[in-house]
């Protein structure tokens, strides 16, 4: 479990360098002309990079099944409330396809543009450089929001409360003399 907040930002920065190449990943596949290839390697990508990306922020579903029960309810609540779809859960190929027909567009384009000579290729690389970006990112940033809130109900329980320490008692009698 991350335990500050210089730690959930080297997280997060760790996160976008993987994210970062998996889109170089991608793009590169995208640039090859054979239809399906580039759809089939984003899928894969996306099965092998989404749960990583949980597990750095303490959000695989085996993590969450560790807590105990409020702290899961907290951060399982948390989840429903970024309405992310992919943290805490098992990563499947149909809810990866889901995710990449939301983007339809952009899928098509990519589909389409790689078949245009030379310059096409390098499109579809762009589109798909760019999709598995803003995918990725998007996934940190619920990731973030939900480990910030987790840790933030963590620091309020554990609030130390000092007290003072108590007087010495004195005889009244003593200082009458």
């Amino acid at each position: 479990m991350i335990e500050s907040r210089e730690e959930l930002e080297a997280v997060k920065k760790a996160c976008h360098a993987m994210v970062t190449r998996s889109s170089g990943l991608s793009a590169g596949s995208a640039m090859i002309p054979i239809p399906g290839l580039d759809i089939g390697s984003d899928v894969a990508i996306l099965m092998r990079l989404i749960p990583k990306i949980n597990e750095k922020f303490g959000l695989s579903p085996e993590q969450i099944d560790g807590m105990d029960t409020e702290s899961k309810l907290f951060v399982m609540t948390a989840i429903s409330n970024t309405g992310s779809k992919m943290a805490g859960k098992y990563i499947t190929k149909k809810l990866i396809v889901m995710l990449l027909s939301k983007m339809g567009v952009k899928v098509a384009s990519k589909g389409v543009a790689k078949f245009v000579p030379l310059v096409g290729s390098a499109v579809a690389g762009g589109i798909s450089f760019t999709a598995m970006k803003y995918m990725g990112n998007s996934h940190i940033e619920d990731c973030y929001e939900i480990a910030l809130a987790t840790l933030e109900k963590e620091w309020q329980g554990q609030e130390i409360i000092i007290e003072p320490e108590p007087q010495p008692k004195t005889d009244p009698k003593a200082t009458l003399r």
